[in-house]
């Protein structure tokens, strides 16, 4: 069993990177829509409501994981594959690279008003007024928090749980991208989601922390700077998984994240993570170089990991 979870582990990663996400018909845009049908039915200004809400949605997609795996229990290449479709469904980093590359590119050829178009795909920040730098942190701190998200915890999660694990992890992630942000209509009921993402990603966002130090040299930056600002500012982050891997982001790029964001008329100071200077125009690519680095560390540490597991 450990043996094929980490080949199909290693082979869903490689679709990934090969593939993207798949073109149509792709199974985490479907648990959306299943999960905003089931939100009409269920919701209400209410923590109990979302609860209930979060435990369906994530438990009847964690329940088809196990199924997949109990019926290939007892053959080898029926695992792996299933391991890798999974993987390859719930995987983010071509697509996070793509689109940032894409913002990193029209803030270069300084056409601003596609850059701010762009980079919808990533922030939920107000970008109408964002400036070229500006545009460039926003893109250096999406790719920090979603290598982690979409890149890092899947493989986690997939190492020590398998296609439950895959599908369950996934699941609670979009949930909380759906509901998880404190808005007037998602306050309460969203609180359920928003804890539970904030517990399933406390080991991964560590592992993209420290693995984003460990890569540091290869984008021209100090594992020292990483591990120094992971260690000082993360902790004054809104986020406990966010903060950590943004601030060793910041110290192995030699820049400062945060600072002041606009969500839907709302003003949002964050705390200042790193020492350099704000990102530029030019490290966007680095990001992008840092998270593919990050993403085939975890990949490494997930295989182990697995081949480690037992029945």
């Amino acid at each position: 069993m450990s043996r094929s979870r980490a080949v199909g582990l290693v082979v869903g990663y490689a679709a990934d990177r090969v593939l993207g996400d798949p073109a149509r018909w792709h199974p985490v845009a479907g648990f959306g829509r299943a999960a905003g049908a089931l939100e009409q039915r269920l919701y209400a200004d209410d923590r109990a409501r979302g609860a209930v809400f979060t435990s369906i949605a994530v438990g009847a997609v964690t329940l088809g994981g196990l199924l997949v795996e109990r019926h290939s229990s007892d053959r080898p290449l029926r695992r792996a594959l299933a391991t890798a479709l999974a993987t390859w469904a719930v995987l983010g980093g071509r697509s996070l690279g793509r689109e940032a590359t894409a913002v990193g590119e029209h803030v270069l050829a300084h056409d601003l008003d596609a850059a701010r178009l762009r980079v919808r795909s990533l922030v939920g920040r107000d970008p109408r007024a964002l400036d070229a730098d500006q545009l460039a942190r926003a893109v250096v701190e999406s790719v920090a928090e979603n290598t982690s998200d979409a890149v890092v915890a899947p493989l986690w999660w997939g190492a020590v749980a398998g296609v439950p694990g895959l599908l369950g992890y996934r699941a609670v992630n979009t949930l909380d991208a759906m509901v998880g942000h404190r808005s007037t209509r998602y306050l309460h009921f969203g609180w359920a989601s928003a804890r539970l993402d904030d517990v399933a990603n406390l080991v991964p966002a560590r592992l993209a922390a420290a693995l984003a130090a460990v890569a540091a040299p290869i984008v021209g930056g100090r594992r020292a700077d990483a591990l120094r600002a992971w260690r000082d500012d993360a902790p004054g982050h809104p986020s406990p998984n966010a903060g950590a891997v943004e601030a060793s982001f910041a110290g192995a790029l030699g820049v400062q994240l945060g600072g002041v964001n606009h969500y839907e008329g709302v003003m949002d100071d964050r705390v200042r993570l790193g020492d350099g200077p704000p990102p530029a125009p030019a490290d966007v690519p680095r990001s992008v170089r840092l998270a593919d680095a990050v993403g085939t560390g975890a990949l490494v540490v997930a295989a182990a990991v697995s081949l480690r597991a037992r029945r």
